[in-house]
């Protein structure tokens, strides 16, 4: 068979991309015993193989191996980083490991563990080690990045079930006989002054991005705005107080007065009461004084039997609005700055999702001193009666009798 060298180079020059190692060196062997005599130097100039890769293709060729399987022979090849060098491992784990974070001798103890410094660290302790090769390991080891995750709520109360038990039938209960029930709280305080970045990003011409303030440290001096939510779970209908004083049980009670007057009333024409769903602490807490007191008068003003559920301590998490209300108005007014407090009861007044939420939002500027004591003779005269089940957290607030 007669090729000369350049057509040799141009038939290894096409072949050999679509073979894999193995495969080229039988037909490199398969070849150099076609060409017979100086077909090993031909084959190896032609497909810039050695002649030992060659060789070994005609002695393939010889004993019939087939073109498939180990591209290597077993044990070929560079030893794996962790076999060269036994202790790579354990010293990587070491590094990494959760539990040597409370170890002062740590190399990284108070250090960012990107592999790059991994890879400085081991270096450090004598092991040849780059970043590539600790991110391949450290995947090997059933490791990846991972973000912190809001899971942990302290000790949990024993009756934490059997709360939200009470809360679901009671709420399922009121909603069947068309009684009103609503789960409120304070969203996050927004700074309004000056234009302060708004976590979030929005469509905008490319190059253009919202201008905003350099720093935003917090200041006393910055107003601030306080949303204070409710939330009508049976009507899908949300409203929003945004208050520009303190955040206090009267400021609650309030926001709650203006859902009645705007949405509720209207709605439940014929409502004999109002169940409130609320967290356990804040300016609603089941211990705060004045949150009973102010309930109280409200009870008297609507002619409502007010009952309040509250959620047990460490599950704020758990309450509807956060996730059917203040997530969407969030949603909504990301990459925006909150100049004004204007700017915010439109941005929440303009919030809608596709299951047909919508809110009502006004601007309260009505003064809420803090610091107001209510005595053991008011609390006592406030016409309230505890639920057999855990009475601190469940109540009923009767209208006064003159009502």
């Amino acid at each position: 068979m007669e090729l000369n060298e350049e057509q040799l180079g141009l038939f290894f020059g096409f072949i050999s991309s679509h073979l894999d190692e193995k495969q080229r060196r039988l037909v490199a062997g398969a070849m150099a015993r076609l060409l017979g005599h100086g077909g090993i130097a031909a084959v190896a100039a032609a497909s810039a193989m050695s002649r030992n890769t060659v060789i070994a293709g005609t002695k393939a060729f010889d004993s019939g191996e087939a073109p498939t399987g180990r591209v290597r022979a077993e044990g070929a090849g560079r030893p794996a980083a962790e076999v060269a060098d036994p202790t790579l491992l354990s010293d990587l784990e070491s590094l990494v490991e959760p539990e040597s974070r409370g170890d002062p001798m740590s190399p990284l103890r108070w250090t960012l563990k990107s592999t790059r410094q991994i890879a400085a660290a081991l270096r450090a302790m004598g092991h040849r080690a780059s970043h590539t090769l600790v991110g391949t390991l450290l995947h090997e080891a059933g490791y990846s990045l991972q973000a912190n995750v809001k899971v942990l709520e302290g000790t949990q109360h024993v009756d934490r079930g059997g709360q939200f038990d009470h809360i679901n039938d009671l709420a399922a209960r009121r909603l069947s006989a068309n009684e009103p029930v609503i789960s409120i709280d304070c969203k996050k305080k927004e700074l309004v002054n000056g234009r302060k970045k708004n976590a979030g990003r929005e469509w905008q011409r490319s190059g253009e991005p919202e201008r905003v303030d350099v720093h935003d440290f917090p200041d006393k001096k910055i107003p601030k705005a306080i949303p204070y939510g409710v939330l009508d779970l049976g009507a899908n209908e949300g409203w929003m107080s945004v208050g520009d004083d303190h955040d206090t049980a009267a400021f609650a009670v309030n926001a709650i007065r203006r859902w009645w007057q705007s949405l509720g009333k209207d709605r439940y024409p014929e409502a004999k009461s109002l169940m409130i769903t609320a967290d356990a602490g804040g300016s609603n807490s089941y211990r705060n004084r004045l949150w009973k007191l102010e309930l109280a008068k409200l009870a008297t003003e609507t002619g409502l039997t007010i009952t309040v559920c509250h959620y047990p301590p460490g599950t704020s998490k758990w309450n509807k609005i956060e996730h059917r209300m203040f997530s969407f108005i969030t949603q909504n007014w990301r990459g925006k700055p909150l100049t004004s407090y204007q700017v915010i009861v439109d941005l929440v007044a303009a919030t809608t999702t596709t299951t047909g939420l919508r809110i009502l939002a006004e601007w309260d500027q009505g003064e809420y001193p803090k610091g107001i004591e209510v005595t053991d003779a008011e609390l006592a005269a406030v016409p309230l009666k505890g639920h057999d089940w855990h009475p601190e957290w469940n109540y009923d607030i009767t209208p006064a009798p003159s009502a």
